[in-house]
C-alpha cells in the first residue's frame, strides 16, 4: 500500500476531576465517539488518541484515588469497546489508557487493535519521568515491551508514549523492528517542551526514515493547572517535514494521507541503517 490515511484526535478534559474515574472515563469516551465516527466516515485507516485519553493528566496529584482509573487490557471496557469500533469502521485504533496488570501494578499503556477488531498487543511506556508536576513514578511502572511492532492490515505500526520521545534509542529500536509509522500519544504543556515538540519528533522521523504521528491534549486541567496543554498534533514525514498540523487549543480530528513509498525512498537514499556501527556504541548499554 502506497497511501496510508491516518487520523489523530486531540481533546481537552470534558469532566470535573471531582468526579470518580469511572464517571470521567464515560464522559471522555462519549466525547470521543463523534470523532471516531467522523474518522470512520472519512476512511481513516489508523487512528490514535492522546496519552491516557479517558482521564485527566492526574500525575501532578500523587493521589491514590486515580489508581481506580486503571483497567485491564484487553478485557477492560475501553479496549473491548474500541475492538467493536475498529471492526465497524475497518480501522486500526491505538488506545492509550491506564492499565492495571494486577492490584498495585499499573502501566501507562497503548493497546493496538487491528482493522478486523482483533487485539494485536500493547506497548507500555518505557521511560517514566519524576519531576515537578509530572510525578509519574507514583502511578506507572516502567514497561519492558521489547519494542513491539504491530503488523496491522495497513502498515507496520510502532508506539512510543510522551516522555519516551526524548530518548532516541526507542525510535531506532522500533524502526529496526520494522516500524514504518510510529504514533506518540502525549500530554505535554507549554514551556521548554513546546520548542522541543517540533524538533525531536521531526528529527526522529529523519533519523529512522519513518512517518510519525504526534498527539497532544489541549487546555488546562483543574485543580492542578500545571500549564496549558498546547495541542498542535501533527504528521511528520521521513524527511522531517510536518505535513499536517492541528490547532493549539481546539478539540480536533486531523486526517492526513501519508505516502508510504517515501519510507523506502528515504531509507534507500540515506542508508542510515547500513551505516550504523553498533559495535562502537557499547557505551550506550554498559549500564552507566
Amino acid at each position: 500500500m502506497s497511501m496510508l490515511r491516518g487520523g489523530l484526535i486531540q481533546m481537552g478534559l470534558k469532566a470535573s476531576t471531582e468526579q470518580s474515574p469511572a464517571e470521567i472515563r464515560q464522559t471522555m469516551i462519549d466525547a470521543h465517539l463523534p470523532y471516531i465516527e467522523e474518522a470512520g466516515k472519512k476512511g481513516v485507516q489508523v487512528l490514535c488518541f492522546q496519552e491516557v485519553f479517558t482521564q485527566p493528566y492526574f500525575c501532578p496529584s500523587q493521589d491514590a484515588k486515580w489508581y481506580a482509573a486503571a483497567e485491564e487490557i484487553p478485557n477492560g471496557p475501553t479496549t473491548q469497546l474500541m475492538c467493536e469500533l475498529a471492526k465497524k469502521h475497518r480501522m486500526v485504533i491505538v488506545v492509550p489508557i491506564y492499565e492495571q496488570d494486577m492490584t498495585g501494578v499499573y502501566y501507562n499503556t497503548a493497546a493496538v487493535i487491528d482493522a478486523d477488531g482483533s487485539y494485536l498487543g500493547k506497548y507500555r511506556k518505557t521511560h517514566i519521568p519524576q519531576v515537578a508536576g509530572f510525578w509519574e513514578k507514583f502511578f506507572f511502572k516502567p514497561g519492558a515491551s521489547d519494542w513491539p511492532v504491530f503488523d496491522t492490515q495497513y502498515c507496520k505500526l510502532g508506539v512510543y508514549i510522551c516522555y519516551d520521545r526524548h530518548f532516541p534509542e526507542g525510535w531506532r529500536a522500533l524502526a529496526l523492528n520494522g516500524a514504518e509509522y510510529i504514533v506518540n500519544p502525549s500530554a505535554t504543556v507549554a514551556g521548554v517542551s513546546e520548542y522541543l515538540w517540533k524538533l525531536e519528533q521531526p528529527a526522529s522521523a529523519v533519523a529512522n526514515g519513518c512517518y510519525i504521528g504526534a498527539i497532544n491534549r489541549v487546555g488546562r486541567e483543574e485543580p492542578w493547572n500545571i500549564g496549558e496543554f498546547y495541542g498542535q498534533s501533527y504528521f511528520v514525514n521521513p524527511r522531517g517535514q510536518i505535513e499536517k498540523e492541528a490547532s493549539r487549543d481546539q478539540d480536533e480530528l486531523i486526517v492526513h494521507d501519508m505516502d508510504m513509498s517515501m519510507v523506502r525512498d528515504v531509507r534507500n537514499s540515506w542508508q542510515f541503517f547500513r551505516d550504523r556501527r553498533p559495535s562502537t556504541y557499547t557505551r550506550l548499554t554498559d549500564g552507566n
